[in-house]
């Protein structure tokens, strides 16, 4: 078994286009990537009937053994601050359609016209204090089941983004709630606490963006049960041990061509 993509031991430089993405500038837009001709797609699992049915079966699951904890997270967060339990948001799916992604609420609702920065950094005064346990444990994710249980998102897969930014908007398999990225990149907004927010776009958008679109195509292209069920596995460590997940080392000015030491990213075979 290889690593993802077969990184491994080695320094990367991102650039804006990884060896399966090509730049396209739409006009009037800003520049996206998306899919080069002779890029891997998908493994036949990631789109098989049988992968569908396991979410949905996982979706149920999940959804009736811990509603009541759900209920009660809910409930906890319209008494501790103002505005809904449940925080939404379009978010870019399978072959580019938007969707409304479900969350619990766990940042101060835009008190005017401007909500602030879009990414959120480690120690973000906006995060409430119940939210930085919901976030620290993940369990402020548990509403996007009802997601995957709609069709919207599968268990594994890249991570669905913001349209502003997505990296590929004609992906063929749906997003995850966690995934290869999702994993490698799981302590991102610690990373992020030491970039400047009026850099904080530019940083992700040629820093992060491209090298996580990287890894998830990678790993989709090769996916198969077993290593779904890797995947689902070590999130769940992580969730239960959020504190053992390593930092990761990288350039801390958007403006400069920084490095990621892949040694330090944790590997997810394929088979």
């Amino acid at each position: 078994m290889q690593p993802v993509g077969g990184l491994q031991d080695q320094e990367l430089t991102p650039s804006p286009a990884p060896w399966s993405l090509v730049p396209f500038n739409p006009p009037g837009a800003e520049p996206l990537l998306q899919l080069r001709a002779d890029s891997p797609l998908a493994s036949n699992w990631t789109v098989s009937l049988t992968r569908r049915f396991l979410d949905i079966a996982a979706a149920l699951f999940v959804l009736t053994v811990f509603s009541v904890p759900m209920l009660a997270i809910a409930a906890l967060i319209r008494l501790s601050s103002h505005g809904p339990a449940l925080f939404r948001q379009p978010r870019v799916g399978r072959n580019g359609k938007l969707f409304l992604i479900y969350k619990f609420r766990t940042m101060v609702p835009p008190s005017g016209k401007t909500s602030g920065p879009s990414l959120t950094r480690d120690g973000d005064s906006r995060i409430t204090p119940l939210g930085r346990v919901l976030r620290k444990f993940k369990l402020d994710e548990f509403p996007q089941f009802y997601n995957v249980l709609r069709g919207d998102m599968s268990l594994v897969g890249p991570r669905p983004k913001l349209p502003q930014y997505a990296a590929i908007r004609d992906l063929p398999f749906r997003p995850g709630i966690t995934g290869a990225a999702t994993l490698a990149f799981r302590r991102e907004e610690e990373v992020l606490r030491h970039i400047h927010p009026s850099l904080l776009d530019a940083f992700y958008n040629q820093q992060i963006r491209p090298i996580k679109a990287n890894i998830d195509l990678n790993y989709m292209a090769h996916a198969t049960f077993l290593s779904d069920l890797r995947i689902v596995a070590a999130t769940f460590l992580a969730c239960i041990l959020p504190e053992a997940g390593r930092h990761i080392p990288v350039a801390r000015d958007a403006r400069q061509p920084g490095k990621l030491d892949l040694s330090a990213l944790p590997q997810v075979s394929k088979d």
